[in-house]
């Protein structure tokens, strides 16, 4: 688990505990205690499940880049970046994903940019460049970059990344995450080979979205 987890989980659980302790002692308000008690625990229960952290085994497949998070892939269009032609890949996190980000493949983190913004719905195509999000761009040791940007979305309020430029990453690494539901934007140069489809379920960290030889 995200060690941040407690300090979020701790308040609604132990308000629950509190209001059903209450309930044991007031016959009168006794029904809306329980109610509200039993709201606050599994608030406080959910919110543990939330900040869950699990082990991902990484693929050792020469090229392979791994998903950056968990979630469902719900776009894969053709765009480029700053005039270089490539694709994104864009995953849809819901509230009962787990939201630690990780490294799609190994190298140095060049780039870590936060930019601030709105907070639109996360499967909306107006958020990879309108919301709050983080930029981070990795070269995998040949002066070729790739780029994945963390997105907030309607109800996440932050992204967090836990590297920085210079930072040397392993593939499926821990970078970051992002907290309550949110959207991850892979962007990957031309000649990588997408194997990954629309509509397809990944873990972050274990699931290939592409193939790609970067020393080519």
């Amino acid at each position: 688990m995200v060690k941040d987890g407690l300090k979020f989980a701790i308040p609604p659980f132990v308000v629950g505990m509190l209001l059903l302790f209450l309930a044991s002692l007031w016959a009168g308000g006794k029904i809306v205690l329980i109610v509200l008690g039993t709201i606050f625990v599994v608030l406080g229960l959910f919110v543990l499940y939330f900040f869950r952290d699990p082990e991902r085994e990484i693929p050792s497949d020469a090229g392979a880049v791994v998903s950056p998070a968990d979630g469902h892939v719900i776009e894969i269009v053709d765009e480029a970046l700053n005039g270089s032609p490539g694709q994104r890949i864009s995953i849809f996190l819901s509230v009962f994903d787990v939201h630690v980000n990780r490294a799609p493949l190994a190298g140095r983190i060049t780039q870590v940019i936060y930019k601030p913004g709105r907070f639109y719905a996360a499967y909306r195509k107006r958020t990879s460049e309108e919301n709050e999000q983080n930029i981070i761009s990795v070269d995998p040791g040949n002066g070729a970059e790739i780029l994945f940007k963390q997105i907030a979305g309607a109800i996440a309020r932050r992204v967090l990344c836990w590297k920085q430029p210079g930072d040397i990453v392993a593939r499926g690494e821990r970078v970051g995450m992002i907290r309550f539901g949110s959207r991850v934007d892979l962007w990957l140069p031309t000649g990588a080979e997408i194997v990954v489809r629309r509509g397809e379920k990944v873990a972050g960290g274990s699931s290939i979205l592409a193939k790609w030889n970067s020393a080519a």
